[in-house]
């Protein structure tokens, strides 16, 4: 192809598109220009709720309550020997009566040798006898009568009260005071080779079994009252002021649908620095206790106190701790309110005027002053808004 043609070419396309263009702009400068629709004022809708106090009740409930023993003892014993059987087994899980046998510390030879000091005793007051027939013949028949309620096999009976000195150094002096006190002394530790229940209950733990040896203050099993069971209930510090020894509670447990009736017993004087809470104790009636299991967790609902002239509202309506929006003429404003106890959802509150209108929900990218509309009040304002700016 010639260069002739190739710039023939050329020149026909730049003034094709030339012309185009002039032509587009001529059609565009023809066209009708449209109006402008008016701006209309974008308000946001909020949700509010007229103040007006009245007295609240506020409850409390707490899923983490764990049923507790309301007493755990050792068993530990306070002689050597060997453990012979009781009236029961022990073995972990073995439940007791209270003043059942739970064990007994071999005792024969202490028995025996208990017996052999009060024999010894009956030839001291046989060789005393006829020496007070003479000497204190007004007291004889008092220590006779002490001579014969002497038994082997029992306690020895109350010595006679001693009031005439001379009597009291008689006595001394022939060493029965000294055997008497020594004998009742020898029959306390006789005691101590016997193990009864304090409580009904049973064994969580059992480190000697029958047919061991163990020496004195050896830990021969733990032990829990299953007869006084209490349901220890963690709660944060700030709700636990809201809480009273002797309230009313319901219990409900985690594995059924039962309920049950307690009384808060005990309040613990300090704080757990892990979890910054209190232990609040509930005891279980009596009539229900065999219901309740120690280790089981069971969910509590404290009833709460009355709070008179309050109000309560959602939580998320207040930012900065206690600052909410009101509505006045339309427009938003800022106040400060009295924030009296904070629930998981709810806020409890006063320190607003009565009658005025309080934002019921939270507001995102909102400043003081922004107009706004009341939900519920559009249509009475003659006005449709067309978008609902609201965030909850």
């Amino acid at each position: 192809m010639s260069w002739r043609k190739i710039t023939f070419i050329v020149v026909a396309l730049i003034v094709l598109l030339g012309g185009s263009a002039a032509l587009s702009k001529l059609f565009v400068s023809m066209k009708p220009e449209q109006a402008k629709r008016p701006d209309v004022e974008m308000k946001r809708s909020v949700k509010v709720e007229t103040v007006n106090y009245a007295e609240i009740t506020s409850p409390l409930s707490l899923p983490g309550g764990r049923a507790v023993s309301g007493s755990e003892v050792l068993l530990v014993s306070e002689a050597s020997g060997k453990i012979e059987p009781g009236a029961v087994v022990l073995r972990k899980g073995t439940s007791f009566k209270k003043g059942q046998l739970l064990a007994q510390i071999y005792k024969d030879e202490v028995e025996l040798a208990l017996k052999a000091r009060k024999a010894q005793f009956l030839t001291t007051m046989t060789s005393l006898l006829p020496d007070m027939k003479i000497d204190f013949p007004d007291q004889l028949n008092t220590y006779e009568t002490f001579f014969r309620a002497i038994d082997l096999d029992q306690n020895l009976p109350e010595m006679p009260v001693i009031q005439d000195e001379k009597l009291k150094v008689f006595l001394a002096s022939r060493g029965v005071l000294t055997e008497y006190y020594g004998i009742k002394q020898d029959e306390k530790r006789l005691k101590r080779h016997t193990l009864y229940a304090p409580f009904d209950g049973t064994f969580i733990q059992v480190n000697y079994e029958t047919g061991s040896y163990v020496n004195t203050g050896g830990q021969i099993a733990r032990m829990i009252r299953t007869d006084n069971v209490e349901i220890e209930v963690p709660v944060p510090n700030v709700d636990s002021e809201w809480i009273k020894i002797g309230d009313k509670v319901f219990i409900h447990s985690n594995q059924s649908n039962t309920e049950l009736i307690g009384k808060v017993v005990r309040k613990s004087d300090f704080i757990e620095a892990e979890t910054q809470s209190r232990s609040i104790f509930v005891k279980v009636g009596q009539a229900d206790s065999d219901r309740v299991l120690p280790g089981q967790l069971y969910a509590v609902t404290f009833p709460g106190q009355k709070i008179p002239d309050a109000m309560e509202i959602p939580r998320g309506a207040v930012f900065n701790s206690n600052t909410v929006y009101i509505v006045v003429n339309g427009e938003l404003k800022k106040r400060e309110i009295n924030v009296i106890k904070r629930n998981e959802t709810t806020l409890v509150f006063n320190g607003l005027p009565v009658g005025a209108k309080v934002v019921a929900e939270p507001l995102i990218n909102v400043k003081e002053n922004t107009p706004v509309n009341i939900l519920g009040e559009e249509e009475n304002n003659g006005q449709k808004p067309r978008k609902q700016a609201s965030a909850k």
